[in-house]
């Protein structure tokens, strides 16, 4: 995987830019801070992650730091599931960021295939 024109690492940073946001805006409007924080951590780590795999020495790096992208999407997806159902952000807003990180989710699935059907 290249660094360079990639899609999925642009798409988990704009991702991590939302929910960037998001934490603010729970913290400051909600007064929300517990949630906040375990979602900031993985929501942002996705791209971190996606971003150390273009640059692993070896398959098994990329497949290492890739899976555990993916392992945040599933965690992030839980934590905007509950937003959402404890009314912190509204059903539009987080349907939103859920459509988002589940895109991210079908790359990395994607990507990580790709990876492991090829030869090393």
């Amino acid at each position: 995987m290249s660094a360079e024109n990639n899609i999925l690492l642009d798409k988990s940073l704009g991702f991590a830019v939302r929910i960037v946001k998001l934490c603010n805006f729970l913290q400051k409007e909600k007064k929300e801070h517990i949630i906040s924080k375990q979602i900031i951590r993985s929501g942002t780590s996705i791209g971190a992650n996606a971003n150390e795999a273009a640059y692993g020495v070896s398959k098994a790096d990329f497949v290492s730091k890739m899976q555990i992208a993916l392992k945040e999407t599933a965690e992030t997806e839980y934590w905007l599931r509950l937003l959402v159902m404890t009314d912190y952000i509204d059903k539009k807003q987080g349907e939103s960021l859920i459509r988002d990180c589940l895109e991210i989710k079908r790359i990395l699935v994607a990507s990580l295939n790709t990876a492991k059907s090829k030869p090393n």
